[in-house]
């Protein structure tokens, strides 16, 4: 099994959150016990990281005492790796760009003819927020398109960042070769930006994004959000599997960002994988929902989490542990969500 450590200060927190709740995180090898679960993240520059920590702290909390419900979580290169790593059982959960889902589910584009069937959903998380940030002196028309010719950040080699990237950039007739590419992580990415090595990085995530605020935020840099034209999120959607929607990043979201940013966003998923117990699942499923205010303190994106989103844009079957809570909530399943 491969193991990622984890790290920064959310872990620590997530340490104290298991001391005081009596509950020690396990190591890797206990993993195939179904009380002991690993939920794969993301790079630490994001939201995947802090809301996986956070969701990992809240479970062992709530559910080691009494249920023996412990769950660990790693880093990981994103979405990519987390399809990975649910196929070949090296962890239980993971969050999941909603592309990833549905590529993986239906067998499309990188996974075609190899579907991940054993894939469940749980629950849609937050809209994972496309931000094409540039230096500003490379703006030329202020949308995604002023990326060609640029030294560009294309996101981590093999992560949900690099490929959902790519795919939005293939419906916009740009491709590797359009850009100088460089595979970074997100705060890799700001760091590169702000010794002017890059003049752009792809950061997809839940406003507001930290490595985002931290380009803002940088002495002497001026940096720019790109925007997507109507035109441009028809093409996404009309042309790949993207699940695109309109996102208005608003004013203020970042330091001295004055003016509305009309991006684009996909939904990001919690699933799991289809042979863990009903009774596990459904004690996470019915955990993260009675407990709302918890995840609103570990980031904005948390009060995305409510049940009258569960269920948006989910690409596979839900886990029949997920079904049972919804069903006891009286939410209205749609058919194509409840496995035959």
């Amino acid at each position: 099994m491969k193991f990622r450590k984890i790290f920064g200060p959310a872990v620590i927190c997530f340490l104290a959150f298991c001391v005081l709740a009596g509950a020690t995180p396990t190591a890797a090898q206990s993993a195939d016990k179904p009380s002991n679960l690993i939920i794969a993240t993301a790079t630490t520059g994001g939201t995947y990281y802090p809301i996986g920590v956070g969701m990992a702290s809240l479970w062992s909390i709530k559910l080691a005492k009494g249920h023996g419900i412990q769950v660990q979580p790693i880093t990981s290169a994103g979405s990519g790796e987390n399809i990975n790593m649910l196929r070949n059982k090296e962890v239980e959960l993971a969050i999941l760009q909603g592309l990833f889902g549905k590529s993986a589910w239906r067998g499309l584009g990188t996974y075609k003819d190899k579907p991940l069937k054993t894939l469940r959903s749980i629950t849609m998380l937050w809209p994972n927020v496309e931000h094409f940030v540039v230096t500003s002196n490379k703006v030329k028309t202020g949308t995604v398109a002023d990326i060609k010719g640029l030294r560009f950040s294309i996101g981590r080699a093999g992560s949900g960042t690099e490929r959902s990237g790519l795919t939005i950039m293939s419906a916009l007739g740009l491709g590797r070769d359009d850009v100088e590419g460089v595979y970074l992580g997100y705060f890799e990415s700001s760091s590169a930006m702000k010794d002017k090595r890059i003049d752009g990085a792809n950061i997809p995530a839940g406003p507001p994004v930290a490595a985002i605020t931290d380009l803002f935020a940088a002495p002497g840099l001026d940096v720019t959000v790109l925007q997507f034209t109507d035109e441009q999120l028809k093409a996404i959607n009309e042309q790949t599997a993207y699940p695109g929607y309109r996102y208005v990043v608003q004013a203020g979201t970042y330091p001295g960002q004055d003016k509305d940013v009309e991006t684009i966003a996909q939904p990001n998923l919690l699933v799991c994988r289809d042979d863990i117990p009903e009774e596990v699942v459904y004690q996470l499923t019915k955990t993260l929902f009675e407990n709302p205010g918890f995840l609103k303190q570990v980031h904005k994106m948390g009060e995305w989490i409510t049940l009258e989103n569960a269920l948006s844009g989910l690409p596979a079957p839900l886990h029949p542990g997920a079904l049972k809570f919804y069903k006891e909530k009286g939410l209205d399943i749609p058919p194509e969500l409840i496995m035959q």
